[in-house]
């Protein structure tokens, strides 16, 4: 490892750093002191929030600090009755909270941000521990989060439907037609790890915003985030049973998602995952935020050194450990050269190590099993005839940010999600072969292009088969306002707060026949 890299204490316990069925340990604290000091030693003790009213469960997910291995959560199982009690809490509330006036709403979503905002330090610093990442990144999370609750406070308000021309054919003539939206009722959410405050939101608040009710089921390393922004619900007044929280694994998720009473499913997560959910939950409406392995392309005219300074943001950043982290640059052979070897040094500048300390820029991976497969690929792809421009070390669950050249479509680390900080660049003479490049294999989430003329940004937009298309970005960025979903094998639906609420309920028609004079 590089003399920046910082040396790892003890190991994971097992491993991976989440693990099943241990007994409660009499010396954890319960998750509500977690909110007051995320700093005392010994592990925190995450629960089910169900109605209100936190719940105990049986089995215990142990969740491991990845930097050191120290345990830092202990994450009570929901039961499936837990589960039932949560889903039918939710059902009862939600008939209530449908009748409660937009602006009633939109107030308390804004008071959410607030209670969020009067826990930051806690929420960082569970951010880090539990999720892994780096301190910046826990910040720039928090920042997110309570940006997405106020756009959708403002949403809320702007829920609306449309007069439909009833006698645009005759037999329509002398009626009224309206089409207004309509809350589905309890929608259940499946979030990961890596982003597990935003993404919760992202699905919470639209759903209280459209007069639903929600249940989620955090990823086990954000157990210890979702129980604090329970904790933020309840001290801005959200009623009981309209948010509750289903701790635990797999089996959790099944019950949860196929439970007769949701209406919607909004998963984020593995495209293998989301592929599961979709055989289990039957003719319910779903939200699928699924997998990808993103292009950039930098043209020929592109500014080199924007070009760089992004693409490295958007590789790196959370470990590249996202659906839309940059994994694939094609670069034009005219800046090939110079663009590979800025890369290179922007990736040796970055500093890994413990991610509580603010100079630290690259992060442990979730656990050590993820950081062992992504160095089996990146060694895969070597023995294949690529080509290692920096990086690719491994010590326990750290990987240092990597750049592999002259790659091949069939490797891993192009054609699969490698969710580790590595980045490949190939080179292309001609602008079609990018295109081809880039819109190859199952993934459609998010691409980038820097280029400085307007016809090749035009053509980019209407050519590359994806959700969104970044001009002058890299596929990383993204306002939190935004449709944000993708195509092919990323998935359907779309996040952003106003999209998500058109997702979140149903048109319903009104038809007005011989109305009273």
């Amino acid at each position: 490892m590089s003399p920046s890299t910082a040396r790892f204490g003890r190991s994971p316990p097992a491993a991976g750093s989440c693990h099943r069925c241990r007994r409660r340990s009499p010396t954890s604290k319960s998750w509500r002191s977690e909110s007051r000091s995320m700093l005392q030693p010994g592990p925190v003790t995450a629960r089910s929030f169900v109605g209100g009213e936190w719940r105990h469960g049986p089995l215990l997910h142990v969740v491991a600090y990845a930097y050191d291995g120290r345990v830092v959560a202990n994450v009570e199982e929901a039961t499936a009755a837990t589960v039932d009690d949560a889903v039918r809490a939710a059902a009862e509330a939600q008939r209530q909270w449908r009748r409660v006036p937009a602006f009633r709403r939109s107030a308390l979503l804004a008071d959410v941000g607030r209670a969020l905002e009067r826990r930051a330090d806690a929420l960082v610093t569970a951010l880090v521990l539990n999720s892994g990442k780096t301190l910046k990144e826990a910040r720039a999370e928090l920042e997110r989060a309570m940006a997405t609750l106020q756009v959708t406070a403002e949403e809320a308000k702007r829920i609306g439907g449309e007069i439909i021309p009833m006698d645009a054919v005759p037999p329509g003539a002398g009626r009224l037609g309206v089409a207004v939206r309509v809350p589905i009722g309890v929608v259940a959410g499946v979030t990961p790890f890596n982003a597990p405050l935003n993404l919760a939101v992202h699905k919470l608040a639209p759903a209280l915003a459209a007069g639903n009710a929600f249940v989620v089921k955090p990823h086990p390393h954000g157990a210890v985030v979702t129980n604090i922004l329970a904790e933020a619900c309840q001290e801005a007044g959200i009623p009981a049973g309209l948010f509750n929280i289903v701790q635990g694994g797999a089996g959790v998720g099944r019950a949860l998602v196929s439970h007769r009473d949701v209406g919607l499913v909004s998963f984020t997560g593995s495209g293998a995952v989301g592929e599961q959910i979709t055989r289990q939950i039957g003719l319910k409406r779903s939200v699928m935020e699924l997998g990808g392995n993103a292009p950039t392309i930098v043209h020929a005219d592109a500014n080199l050194a924007a070009a760089v300074s992004a693409c490295a943001e958007a590789a790196f950043a959370l470990s590249g450990q996202s659906c839309v982290s940059t994994q694939r640059i094609y670069v034009h052979r005219a800046l090939a050269g110079e663009f590979i070897a800025a890369l290179a040094e922007n990736a040796r500048g970055r500093r890994l190590g413990d991610p509580l300390d603010p100079t630290t820029d690259l992060a442990p991976l979730v656990d050590e099993n993820a950081a062992i497969r992504v160095e089996g690929w990146i060694q895969e792809a070597l023995r294949g005839g690529a080509t290692l421009v920096c990086g690719g070390r491994r010590e326990r669950a750290a990987i240092e940010a990597t750049v592999v050249t002259d790659v091949q479509p069939s490797m891993r680390l192009v054609c699969e999600e490698v969710f580790g900080p590595v980045v490949t660049v190939s080179v292309y003479d001609e602008f079609d072969a990018a295109l081809a490049a880039a819109n190859a294999g199952p993934w459609g989430f998010k691409a980038g292009i820097f280029t400085n003329s307007i016809d090749v940004a035009l053509r980019a937009a209407r050519e590359l088969d994806f959700g969104t298309v970044n001009i002058n970005g890299a596929s990383r960025a993204r306002l939190d306002h935004e449709p944000s979903g993708g195509t092919k094998g990323s998935g359907w639906g779309r996040e952003g707060p106003r999209y998500a609420i058109e997702d979140m309920t149903y048109l319903r028609m009104v038809s007005l026949t011989n109305l009273p004079r």
